[in-house]
């Protein structure tokens, strides 16, 4: 297939102005990396954007490709998910397809892009935009257009991305193979039952204050549950053995739930310190919390994708 590519754009990220570029530019004008590229697909008559990172390899393998889904969280958006958690450089050594959807933008001075979580989080929540249909959309396009495995498709998010992840783990699990949650919750009422079990990582830092550890309201007043109370429910939807396997180190402690074939399909990463931040990413802007040094996270997503296919 041919690739496509990009123009160059300005994004307005949270409070601060940053003009980003696609490509570095000579006498010619920008040079586009060809495998990194943004698309559009219509949904519900809104244009929902994307960007889509094909690996090295992709050209010249003609086999079909693991796909990564990163959702940022409130206030981010595709560039600054891919720039500052470094994940294409996770996908390009890995070889898997990366791509990175933007959430509905406000209609406020600040342009802030959220996802439909359930209870969270504002524009897209208010406005009930159908974040599951557009996801659920994309994967079919991207199977489609691209050569990716439709047994291997996976959702990490960042914070709301987070919980719009456990969202898409309740409602399309057909879909998708695993989900990872950064310093998310479950903010969804999900179905009574699970129709397959949905292997889930979570990764979340005890002194998280934005979506607190032990739940409760954060500052913007939005109530969070405990996230050992969704992982609770998790390992009931996830027909998981009653015993924990628990890890405590200095730096974090490991739970992990297995199922009735002894894998693990639940793994929780409670860190000692970082904050509300991706593991072993930047920190995104002035006054926000530092990444815990305690745990990569892109290495434990993509260890943990890698094990689960769909049936």
């Amino acid at each position: 297939m041919m690739f496509m590519t990009s123009k160059c754009s300005f994004i307005f990220f949270l409070f601060s102005v940053t003009l980003f570029s696609s490509g570095c530019k000579d006498d010619n004008g920008p040079i586009i990396n060809p495998r990194n590229f943004e698309d559009v697909i219509k949904v519900d008559g809104l244009n929902r954007t994307f960007i889509v990172n094909l690996p090295p390899k992709y050209e010249n393998d003609n086999g079909n490709f693991p796909l990564v889904i990163g959702l940022h969280g409130t206030g981010g958006n595709a560039i600054q998910f891919e720039k500052d958690y470094f994940f294409s450089r996770m996908a390009d050594n890995a070889g898997f397809i990366a791509v990175y959807p933007n959430g509905v933008q406000s209609n406020g001075k600040l342009g802030i892009r959220t996802w439909n979580a359930g209870t969270c989080c504002d524009y897209a929540m208010k406005e009930n935009i159908d974040d599951v249909k557009f996801i659920s959309d994309l994967i079919d396009k991207l199977v489609t257009d691209y050569r990716v495995d439709p047994k291997r498709v996976y959702v990490t998010g960042m914070s709301n991305g987070g919980m719009m992840a456990y969202r898409l783990a309740s409602e399309i699990p057909d879909q998708v193979a695993a989900i990872a949650a950064v310093s998310g919750t479950m903010v969804y009422n999900a179905p009574a039952t699970q129709v397959r079990s949905i292997p889930i990582l979570h990764l979340h830092s005890l002194i998280d204050k934005i979506v607190p550890y032990d739940g409760g309201r954060n500052a913007l007043g939005y109530y969070f549950p405990p996230i050992d109370s969704v992982l609770t429910v998790w390992s009931e939807r996830n027909h998981c053995q009653s015993d924990i396997q628990i890890i405590d180190k200095p730096e974090y402690k490991l739970s992990i739930w297995k199922n009735e074939f002894d894998v693990p399909v639940i793994v929780h990463y409670a860190t000692k310190d970082g904050g509300h931040s991706w593991p072993g990413g930047n920190k995104v802007r002035p006054g926000a919390d530092p990444p815990s040094k305690a745990i990569d996270a892109n290495t434990l997503i993509w260890d943990f994708f890698k094990k689960h296919t769909l049936p």
